[in-house]
């Protein structure tokens, strides 16, 4: 077999995949038996076995449905439907990303963006790194340390106390154990904002000044950011998703 036809071979059942997970997903909880995919995709029930077994081995939420008539579901809570990016959309997300080094859960940021990179048609791949190279910034901060940021990152978003050994002004370092509220972005700085046990005051720490970050596994008591800190000022609050 020329190496073409191998290839060929490899994008045809990668073709079929996504076939079988949308047919899936159009046929709900009822879902499709092995004959009705093969007949529909113009294979053998063999070869569909064989397709669910590497769908099921990629993470595929599928099963078997057993009784009469019963074939393949797929968990269409658990999966989204294809998502289709342009160039500029990928680029928007580089650019906050970029822009914001210190953004609390970059890293996430990073692993989301490289998901849309990869499903991105080669098109609109290259039409997104044309746009990005003509966006040139300054980073305006320098992140925290990784172990530091992903700590801060996880304390805030399980609600657990960290300790956090902290530079103050004059340049000391002070432990302080610290129950977190919120993070916020002003002055140019980012803040985890945390109710001080040392203080017994809610205080805001810059993420600059942290030095190093344990994450306890103390579940802190669930503190309202408003409450402690006062509401935000009009032109400032909480992230919208939508």
């Amino acid at each position: 077999m020329s190496p073409f036809l191998g290839i060929l071979e490899l994008v045809n059942r990668t073709e079929r995949l996504y076939a079988i997970t949308e047919e899936l997903r159009a046929a709900g909880p009822t879902g499709r038996t092995g004959t009705w995919l093969a007949r529909r995709l113009e294979v053998s029930t063999r070869t569909i076995k064989r397709d669910i077994e590497a769908l099921l081995q990629a993470g595929v939420p599928l099963w078997a449905q057993a009784g009469p008539g019963g074939g393949y579901v797929l968990d269409a809570a658990r999966t989204l439907p294809p998502l289709n990016f342009t160039g500029a959309e990928a680029a928007a997300i580089a650019v906050a990303l970029a822009t914001l080094p210190a953004l609390p859960f970059a890293a996430d940021g990073r692993t989301a963006l490289s998901k849309v990179l990869a499903a991105m048609p080669t098109a609109e791949l290259e039409r997104a790194e044309e746009i990005a190279n003509r966006l040139w910034l300054r980073a305006p901060e320098p992140p925290p340390r990784p172990a530091v940021a992903r700590a801060l990152d996880e304390a805030v978003r399980t609600r657990r106390v960290i300790v956090l050994h902290y530079e103050g002004r004059a340049g000391e370092l002070v432990e302080r154990a610290v129950e977190p509220a919120a993070l916020a972005a002003t002055g140019g700085h980012w803040y985890l904002l945390a109710w001080c046990r040392l203080r017994t005051a809610p205080r805001w720490f810059r993420t600059d000044r942290i030095r190093d970050a344990h994450l306890t596994t103390e579940q802190a008591p669930e503190h309202d950011a408003a409450t402690l800190f006062g509401v935000p000022p009009a032109d400032a609050g909480p992230v919208r998703l939508r």
